[in-house]
């Protein structure tokens, strides 16, 4: 009955559309909650929209999207031409470049029309027999969402466990195949956190994490035999801190399980077990301290130790098994050096290798173990990415790393670290007659209102005047320490090919400059992420690469937050703005514990019940910002199963939006929509080709405001 009522009024709703010349846009209830908080008192009218299972609360959502479907029906045609464009560029018959782990050479491939990837392998040699370990369609097949986990081979290369998500709320239930026989075995176990599982070596035993259903943390881990009821398994480690973000992984050498603790760029503790030793404990490699991190790869009989241990930007140091909790047995390998971050590490058997961040840009460094010869890789490129691929195996001088820029396809090479002699074993193929020499790429930096240098990565249609007329996407992110960084997208060659100028801010609260671009970008200096992106806005315009009533802005996520922030603050400089998944209500989201994910984010936002991080907040917070004034068109996205950003956040901004902007007689009247996936989550849709949907229907949203029907 319930589904029949809402039916009807969605039904209702479109044919009274269809009626009007103009779209009625939807309006939700006004229900007034009073909210205290340190003695302040906030009104929110939208509060009950977090009622995912209130008929009333889906109602108004796919009311919204058949808002959204009216408005943009004129680019309907676009949209269709934009996924088919993009999804043309896209070889579908494609494999990765295999990796050899153990015996066997692993490795992915696509099937014409396949959405998902078949995982692959082949024994001894590539010239071997392939077996299909997992057939991602088959296995999707009778789901509108799915999502592999990630798998891990045991010691004797005859078992997977393997982990599967069908809602898209990374809640992940655990299985095990016999890649021998085909059989899966009869134990599923759920609410599992996806890649954190490790095989003992007596390929029997396995340990993995286990996630509150409900705040969607890890926080205990378990060990499981193999064909006994998962009611039965152990509980081997409990995390008592919810501020924590747990991971479980086997180190490179194979000796060790290591269980992962840590506090969001605040603090990190590490568990050991042998992995010959199942039923032993887990020992403490060094207990955790506020404001000390550090990771750590094994090798031999040491610890290679990547760690902020009075060195902000990080050092390297060594120490040996069995003193690792002693701080005088550690040896510095690597100095601080305050103009360059240490960013990750990999170890071979005669190499160490380095990834590293200066000047905004990605370096790998290469260490000879035995004579400490040392030497950077070249790229070539004003703006590029590279990074330490996946090497997991430990005998051999070959180094596997990823490159892209801005206008080259993302690439793997293998680098011989003794012989310096590199090979390009796969480059994204990009068809439809893209040549990379049609497009040109810079890096600029830009002012702030306070000195600070922001880099700022662009790429353009060679051609393209920088006279003001040209439309330009501006993207940032922001947070977490997350760097975006200059890579390579076939479907931005859709904008590109437009005339669009494609631009990435590197704004603090990333790591693009090192540590210090971080701090100086969350917590109390939070502002300074909004500020940077609205100085570079001013700076493209400055400049001519566009103008006010041609300039767009991307985020997503904490990015979506910046979005929200910024149009807040200098609605007047963008034309439209797409915020996904955005996380708008910081306040009432970083008030309730019970909600996904919060207090492990207390180290990047605060904790709003200490009253200076509640004043701080509450002074950027989008939804509670939102003022009487003109707003820029926006495009708002969002998934109802979304494990982040809940769907009530963006849900409640635009309700709110919808009664506040002043911008709304015929002439001035800005677009704002809201869509809704009412079968995904954070990441959106699933599937190769479905993803490439909600793409075409940002760009669409982006050239129908400038008058690009084509």
């Amino acid at each position: 009955m319930k589904l029949i009522c809402l039916t009807i009024l969605t039904t209702l709703t479109l044919y009274s559309m269809t009626q009007a010349q103009t779209p009625s846009a939807p309006k939700a209830a006004i229900k007034a909650k009073e909210l205290i908080t340190n003695g302040s008192k906030r009104i929110d009218n939208y509060y009950y929209l977090n009622e995912r299972e209130n008929p009333e609360v889906i109602s108004y959502l796919n009311a919204e999207n058949a808002y959204l479907e009216q408005v943009l029906a004129p680019v309907k045609d676009l949209q269709t031409k934009l996924f088919e464009e993009m999804k043309g560029r896209i070889k579908q018959q494609d494999e990765s470049v295999p990796y050899k782990e153990g015996g066997y050479f692993y490795y992915t491939r696509y099937v014409t029309g396949g959405e998902y990837p078949l995982y692959c392998r082949k024994k001894g040699s590539l010239q071997g027999a392939e077996e299909i370990m997992f057939d991602g369609n088959k296995l999707a097949k009778g789901h509108n969402y799915y999502q592999l986990g990630g798998y891990e081979v045991s010691d004797n290369d005859e078992l997977a466990i393997f982990a599967e998500d069908t809602v898209s709320r990374r809640l992940y239930s655990l299985r095990v195949k016999n890649l021998k026989t085909g059989k899966i075995y009869p134990e599923i176990i759920p609410n599992t956190e996806a890649g954190s599982f490790a095989w003992a070596t007596d390929n029997k035993t396995l340990f993995y994490v286990k996630k509150d259903p409900q705040t969607l943390l890890g926080y205990q881990v378990y060990r499981h035999v193999l064909g006994t009821d998962p009611k039965a398994d152990v509980l081997v480690y409990e995390e008592k801190d919810n501020q924590f973000y747990m991971g479980l992984s086997r180190s490179k050498s194979k000796k060790y399980i290591e269980i992962s603790s840590d506090h969001n760029g605040v603090s990190t503790e590490y568990q050991l077990l042998e992995a010959s030793k199942p039923t032993s404990s887990f020992v403490t490699f060094l207990p955790r301290e506020k404001g000390h991190e550090y990771d750590i790869v094994h090798y031999k009989d040491k610890f290679y130790v990547r760690t902020n241990w009075k060195a902000e930007n990080f050092r390297l140091m060594e120490v040996p098994e069995g003193k690792t909790t002693d701080r005088t047995a550690w040896k510095e390998v690597i100095a601080h050096r305050p103009d360059v971050y240490l960013a990750n590490m990999d170890v071979f058997v005669n190499h160490l290798v380095l990834g590293e961040r200066k000047a905004g840009l990605t370096n790998i460094r290469v260490i000879n173990q035995k004579t400490k010869a040392d030497e950077y890789l070249n790229f070539g490129e004003p703006a590029y990415v590279a990074g330490i691929a996946y090497n997991p195996d430990f005998n051999t001088n070959i180094l596997r790393y990823s490159y892209s820029s801005l206008t080259t396809p993302n690439s793997t090479f293998d680098y011989n670290m003794d012989t310096k002699e590199k090979t390009l074993k796969k480059q994204q193929d990009v068809l439809g007659g893209f040549d990379k020499d049609n497009y040109v790429s810079e890096r600029v930096y830009a002012t702030a209102r306070d000195g600070v240098q922001v880099p700022v990565s662009l790429v353009y249609r060679k051609g393209t005047k920088k006279d003001g007329a040209a439309p330009l996407l501006q993207y940032a992110y922001g947070s977490y320490g997350y760097s975006m960084d200059p890579g390579f997208s076939s479907t931005r060659l859709s904008l590109l090919d437009r005339g669009f100028i494609f631009a990435i801010a590197h704004i603090r609260g990333g790591q693009e400059m090192g540590r210090r671009w971080y701090e100086d970008g969350k917590m109390l200096k939070k502002k300074n992420t909004f500020n940077d992106f609205v100085d570079v806005s001013e700076y493209l315009i400055k400049n001519k690469y566009t103008s006010a009533d041609k300039l767009f802005a991307m985020g997503g996520s904490a990015g979506g937050l910046l979005m929200g922030a910024v149009i807040n603050q200098a609605p007047q400089l963008y034309r439209g703005v797409v915020a996904a998944v955005p996380f708008v209500d910081v306040v009432t989201t970083m008030l309730d514990e019970t909600i996904p994910l919060t207090t492990g984010e207390f180290e990047e936002w605060g904790n709003p019940k200490n009253k200076e991080y509640y004043d701080y907040m509450l002074s950027y917070s989008p939804y509670d910002n939102v003022k009487q004034q003109a707003y820029p068109n926006l495009l708002v996205t969002t998934g109802l199963h979304d494990s982040q950003v809940q769907y009530w956040e963006p849900a409640k901004w635009v309700a709110k939006l919808r009664v506040m902007k002043t911008n709304t007689k015929p002439g001035e009247e800005t677009q704002l929509l809201l869509h809704t996936n009412m079968e995904a989550g954070h990441g959106g849709a699933s599937g190769r080709f479905q993803a490439l949907k909600e793409i075409a229907l940002e760009y669409a949203f982006m050239l129908n405001l400038i008058g690009m029907r084509e």
